[in-house]
């Protein structure tokens, strides 16, 4: 039975374009796998803990020399791990938050990286690929080539490097200028934004077409 794991990471609610691009997503996901089964995860009204010292030390130790904040920390990491090892898909949105992710994406990277559980502990190989995993992304201004802030985006170029010991290779849809309606000053490019979201959604709801049709 396929499975979808749909992650949020916004603080925005209901004003947030990415929330916005997963829930769309996620319906076509539905309608194309009527009998598939969501798992959805809030990174925003749950998040998860910054990875510490107590983290670091589960994936080192023995199980048996595990201290309670070990297996407490360890538990943490094996659910995150578990809830991609049972999806088929997942989707991930990722808001641009003062040039990066928000630092929510970055605990949940760092959860899922354990000797073992994600990365094969002889040959580094990650265990985690041969599953789709969509990210919706959305950046409140420009930084394509050629613009002013150009190269400033730093979650998108770093999310494929986080993942790789895992095996996960993402791949983007992108909304751009979604400041532009609330943004005086980028009135003018209130129509720019508007073809980046609707190019957006284009993508999205093609994601799976043939499965629906």
């Amino acid at each position: 039975m396929p499975h979808l794991l749909h992650i949020d990471s916004s603080i925005q609610g209901e004003s947030s374009v990415t929330r916005k691009l997963t829930a769309r997503a996620a319906a076509a996901w539905r309608k194309a796998h009527p009998d598939g089964t969501v798992t959805y995860r809030d990174l925003a009204a749950e998040p998860l803990p910054h990875f510490g010292a107590e983290s670091d030390a589960a994936r080192k130790v023995p199980p048996a020399e595990r201290t309670d904040q070990h297996a407490a920390a360890f538990a943490v990491m094996e659910e995150v791990v578990n809830d991609v090892k049972r999806a088929d898909t997942i989707l991930l949105g990722l808001p641009l938050y003062n040039y990066g992710p928000p630092s929510t994406v970055k605990a949940w990277v760092d959860h899922l990286i354990v000797p073992g559980l994600s990365v094969d502990m002889e040959n580094n190989a990650g265990l985690l690929g041969g599953r789709e995993l969509l990210v919706l992304a959305a950046r409140g201004g420009g930084y394509g080539e050629g613009t002013p802030r150009e190269g400033w985006d730093h979650a998108s170029p770093w999310l494929p490097h986080g993942l790789a010991l895992t095996g996960l290779e993402p791949r983007f849809i992108v909304a751009e200028l979604t400041l532009a309606s609330v943004n005086p000053a980028m009135a003018e490019l209130i129509p720019l934004a508007e073809q980046s979201l609707a190019a957006a959604e284009r993508e999205i709801d093609g994601l799976w077409a043939p499965a629906i049709a």
